[in-house]
């Protein structure tokens, strides 16, 4: 029987889509053309081994591949971008399961629902950042995670109180109590009439939380000398123009967004925070709900904070926050101003301008 040989230009014209399922120590890889399946294969997690089979098996193809977000991040996708294949990350959530999918899950079948999903061009590829702003990302992760363990703490010293019937002294403010304030802590330290075992409990507690704020400080420093750096400090200067807009927030918005012209529309923008309703609609009806769970929640919940404060620097703001409250209650009312002040924030990215008091976009 004669053999066929493949040639260099065999599968030239053609595309070739792969759906990756990545796990730490083998790959799910399923290859598919425009008219049917091909294989599904178990490789190792190696992106220049994948692309060798490839082009051996395959020649002259336009190759794709889509595989989830996950604990790898952007590196597979790099590498396979550098390596002439053209890659996508697709949010985990965006992937369309059945039921029976769901009865019957498999790294097999996982492997193919994505490259049948890549052939149909059914879904919106996340954003891969450069790797340099991956990596300043990190800071503020672990800025955001640090407040949160640290924020744990103190109410786990305030439960303690409460559960041992301990009543925290009048002449402590709110907010003294909140920011553990240096007396405060000393009274903490020393709570009269306490079981000694309980007070060494809320020592550990204590430490634990001074430990988690000495590396938050330390954090919040290093982030204070990146905004200060070539890349960022001109657009950092202007965030902070903006009402109710500090640091923090300011670099939040320059390394999560990093490219506000990626945006082509406001929805865009505002799908991307998360500052969009739920909608559910059938027929003719159309019922509106909460604020989605997606998108980014810590610009999300920055940006609600910083709009408490424009409404009260800004006077076309608390105009504008003023004629939405005769309309809706006050919560639902600083949502729309997030997004007045979330558009700004576009404008004066885009034109690179200053914020100007008085103007409502």
């Amino acid at each position: 029987m004669p053999s066929i040989k493949v040639s260099k230009d065999s599968f030239k014209g053609q595309s070739i889509y792969i759906g990756i399922d990545c796990h730490h120590k083998s790959w799910k890889v399923t290859l598919l053309t425009d008219k049917f399946e091909l294989k599904t294969m178990t490789r190792d997690p190696d992106p220049a081994s994948l692309v060798t089979y490839l082009e051996k098996h395959y020649p002259g193809a336009e190759y794709k591949a889509v595989y989830e977000s996950g604990f790898n991040g952007f590196t597979v996708c790099r590498k396979l971008r550098s390596l002439g294949v053209d890659c996508q990350v697709v949010h985990a959530m965006d992937v369309p399961s059945s039921h029976k999918d769901r009865q019957q899950k498999s790294d097999k079948s996982d492997s193919r629902k994505l490259a049948q999903l890549l052939r149909s061009n059914g879904f919106e590829g996340i954003d891969v950042p450069p790797i340099h702003i991956e990596v300043d990302r990190k800071l503020l992760r672990q800025h955001f995670s640090l407040t949160r363990m640290l924020t744990s703490e103190k109410n786990r010293v305030k439960a303690t109180l409460f559960q041992f019937g301990i009543e925290i002294p009048e002449r402590f403010s709110s907010s003294q109590s909140r920011s553990w304030s240096k007396v405060f802590i000393e009274w903490l330290r020393s709570v009269p009439d306490i079981e000694p075992k309980l007070q060494r409990s809320i020592n550990n507690y204590i430490e634990t939380g001074l430990l988690l704020r000495k590396q938050l400080l330390e954090i919040t420093k290093q982030l204070r000398s990146l905004s200060q750096t070539e890349e960022y400090k001109d657009d950092f200067s202007l965030l902070t123009s903006v009402p109710g807009i500090g640091p923090l927030g300011a670099m939040r918005i320059l390394l999560q967004v990093y490219n506000m012209k990626r945006f082509q529309t406001m929805d865009e923008l505002c799908c991307y925070v998360g500052l969009i309703p739920k909608m559910y609609g059938s027929g003719e009806k159309m019922i509106t709900g909460k604020l989605s769970k997606r998108g980014r929640k810590d610009i999300k919940i920055m940006l609600i904070e910083a709009s408490w404060v424009a409404v009260r620097k800004d006077p076309a703001l608390t105009a504008r926050f003023n004629k939405l409250t005769e309309l809706m209650n006050k919560n639902k009312a600083i949502i729309r101003v997030a997004k007045n002040l979330l558009n700004r924030i576009r404008h004066i990215l885009t034109h690179k301008i200053e914020y100007e008091i008085g103007v409502v976009s």
